[in-house]
C-alpha cells in the first residue's frame, strides 16, 4: 500500500510562513492499494489539490472516498474537488452507520447557493453512497473497518488491511473521553495491534488536554502510549493545531524522540506532512 499526506491540519485551514514545513490544508488522506486502486479519506481542503493531480494524470477513473465524518474541516474541499466535475470519473463515497445517514444531505446542503456558486446537482461526475454496514467492508482484496471515535457529533477510524500489510488512521479521537465514551482504551489498542502504520489524532499537547475535555481531540503523549500498547511499528502525529508551528511540531517531535530512545523502544515516530509518501 502506498500513502501520502494532502491534508494535515485541524479544524480550520492554516496557510502561512509558520506552517509551510507541516502543511495548513485540513483533513485529506490517499491510499492506494497494491493493484492500483484509489482510496481517500476525508474532504478537507487537502482534496483540491489531490484532485487536480487525479485529473492531470487520468491514472484513476473510479475514486473511493471515505468519511470520517462531516464537520467542516472534513467536507470543505469537497466542493472544489476537480474529478467530480467530469463525465470520466465515478466517485463511490463511504459511510460507516454512525455518519451515513446524514452525509449525502450534508455535503449537498454545503453547496447551496448561500454558500457555494455550484449546486451539488450541477456535478458532472457519476456520484453513488454506500453505507459500511457492520463496520466492516471488503473492496478489491483489501478488508477495511471501522471504530466508533470519541467526538462530539460521531466520528469514524479506518483500518485497512492488505495482505499482511495493516494501516490505521483515527482522526478526531479522545482516547480518554470521560463521559459517555463510544470505545474504550482497550478497544482502541486492540483495534490498532500490531499496525505497520497508525495515523492518530495528536492535536494538544499534554498540558493542553486536560482543560479541552469533551473536544473529542487526544494529545501526543496519549497517541505514543497507544501505539506503544498495541505494539505498532510506525505512529505518525496528525490533525494538528491549526495555531501550531512548525518548530513546535518539530520541537514536540524531537523530545518524544528521545524519550522513546531513552526507554530503548524502536517504533518509528513522524509527523504528518502535506505531500509525504510512504509505502507499507
Amino acid at each position: 500500500m502506498k500513502v501520502r499526506f494532502w491534508g494535515t491540519r485541524g479544524s480550520i485551514p492554516s496557510p502561512g510562513q509558520n506552517t509551510i514545513k507541516y502543511g495548513g490544508n485540513t483533513t485529506c488522506l490517499e491510499l492506494e492499494l497494491g493493484d492500483g486502486t484509489l482510496i481517500i479519506f476525508d474532504a478537507g481542503t487537502g482534496i483540491t489539490r489531490l484532485g487536480q493531480k487525479i485529473v492531470s494524470e487520468q491514472k484513476h477513473n473510479v475514486i473511493h472516498l471515505f468519511f470520517s465524518h462531516s464537520h467542516w474541516d472534513h467536507i470543505q474541499g469537497f466542493p472544489l474537488f476537480k474529478p467530480a466535475y467530469s463525465e470520466d470519473f465515478e466517485i463511490k463515497i463511504y459511510g460507516c452507520s454512525r455518519i451515513f445517514g446524514n452525509l449525502e444531505n450534508i455535503l449537498t446542503l454545503q453547496m447551496n447557493s448561500e454558500y457555494f456558486p455550484v449546486k451539488f446537482n450541477q456535478l458532472k461526475a457519476k456520484i453513488t453512497f454506500e453505507e459500511i454496514v457492520n463496520d466492516e467492508y471488503y473492496l478489491n482484496g483489501a478488508r477495511l473497518s471501522c471504530i466508533n471515535n470519541n467526538h462530539p457529533g460521531n466520528s469514524n477510524g479506518f483500518k485497512v488491511e492488505e495482505e499482511d500489510k495493516k494501516v490505521v488512521f483515527i482522526t478526531d479521537n479522545e482516547l480518554l473521553a470521560k463521559n459517555g465514551a463510544a470505545t474504550t482504551w482497550n478497544e482502541f489498542v486492540q483495534f490498532c495491534q500490531g499496525a505497520d502504520l497508525l495515523i492518530h489524532d495528536s492535536h494538544y499537547l499534554p498540558h493542553e488536554v486536560k482543560d479541552k475535555l469533551g473536544f473529542g481531540h487526544s494529545s501526543y503523549d496519549q497517541a505514543i502510549d497507544l501505539a506503544i500498547q498495541a505494539n505498532v511499528k510506525e505512529l505518525i502525529f496528525f490533525h494538528h493545531d491549526p495555531d501550531r508551528t512548525d518548530k513546535q511540531i518539530e520541537s514536540v517531535l524531537s523530545d518524544f524522540r528521545d524519550k522513546l530512545n531513552s526507554k530503548h523502544i524502536k517504533m518509528k515516530l513522524d509527523a504528518a506532512k502535506e505531500g509525504t509518501k510512504y509505502r507499507i
